[in-house]
């Protein structure tokens, strides 16, 4: 989503949680899409391609709920001079993402940027900035923001270069061993250090603070969409909060919408899984879910209900997994 003008700063501060006059040109955020209830319908990426310029990464699964919120918002910015372009069918990205790739990506992406955050290389780039650079005479926009867990790039190019780009970091990545990978591992490694996924740990009935993302929330900017309720919410807690648990004892993997118990005998049901995976890096069952407060802290002993069964899990700290020093 592209949306640009005079119109753009007041209009996203409006209508995203964190504060995008923060943002220098060539930065990124995190920030959510709010309704008037605080619930999310969307978690997003901005990056601030120039002074009035700003591109939005937000899940393919909530296009078109995206699109149609932002243009009933943005009615009331017109005036202000504001653009919004839904360029998703035109537009293609890329994830290239792991501890090798500073080794080739200047090798795709050569030279100097030419917008955006000005470094001479691509390598250059720090955590959540994005240049513009050249493939196939074609503009295309490198970020280093990474939802895995690890090092790595997203290119955002036009949907007619993005296959031969899709096959030129295929073939320059194969001697640092680049391997194509799904949603199934990017759902493992997001799982591991704690990324909510929308659908699972965010929803339309779930607000920010409750999935531990007041981070992303400024609440001393000006008013903006559910504001009100996540300030009450503040100030008089949250009945329910996101948390990160690890199976205790072998197990098959827990998976969403399982059942979570308080421990001990006949127990009281106090929430369920939001996301569930066998941690390849940890080769445990690991998970998030949400759980009554009062069983909210860290190293409380949980049960998770697998196929009938009852199998004892305990909550630790985020991220579940953390990189070796």
């Amino acid at each position: 989503m592209s949306v640009s003008g005079p119109g753009a700063v007041p209009f996203l501060n409006h209508t995203l949680t964190n504060d995008i006059r923060k943002l220098a040109v060539g930065q990124a955020q995190y920030s959510l899409m709010c309704n008037e209830r605080g619930g999310v319908i969307d978690d997003l990426y901005v990056y601030r391609r120039a002074d009035d310029d700003f591109l939005l990464i937000i899940n393919a699964s909530r296009i078109d709920d995206d699109v149609k919120w932002l243009e009933k918002r943005a009615a009331g910015f017109q005036q202000h001079g504001l653009s919004l372009r839904n360029i998703s069918d035109s537009t293609g990205a890329l994830a290239i993402q792991g501890p090798n790739v500073t080794k080739f990506i200047h090798e795709i992406f050569a030279g100097p940027s030419v917008a955006g955050t000005k470094v001479a290389s691509v390598t250059e780039l720090k955590k959540n900035e994005i240049g513009q650079w050249h493939f196939n005479d074609q503009q295309v926009w490198v970020a280093r923001t990474g939802y895995t867990g690890e090092d790595g790039f997203e290119a955002v190019a036009p949907a007619g270069v993005i296959e031969a780009l899709w096959e030129k970091v295929l073939q320059t990545g194969a001697a640092h061993g680049l391997k194509p990978a799904g949603l199934g591992a990017r759902d493992t490694l997001r799982t591991e250090v704690c990324y909510p996924l929308y659908g699972h740990e965010l929803d339309d009935a779930t607000t920010p603070l409750e999935a531990g993302l007041g981070f992303f929330v400024a609440l001393a900017k000006e008013d903006f969409m559910g504001r009100a309720v996540m300030l009450a919410q503040k100030e008089v807690g949250v009945s329910r909060k996101l948390v990160a648990f690890r199976m205790a004892e072998r197990s098959a993997p827990p998976r969403p919408d399982y059942p979570i118990w308080s421990a001990g005998e006949g127990g009281e049901l106090v929430g369920k899984v939001a996301s569930g995976t066998q941690s390849p890096s940890l080769g445990a069952g690991i998970g998030l879910g949400y759980v009554k407060t009062a069983f909210a802290k860290t190293d409380t002993t949980i049960a998770i209900e697998i196929r009938g069964r009852r199998f004892p899990a305990t909550i630790v700290p985020k991220p579940i997994y953390r990189k070796p020093n």
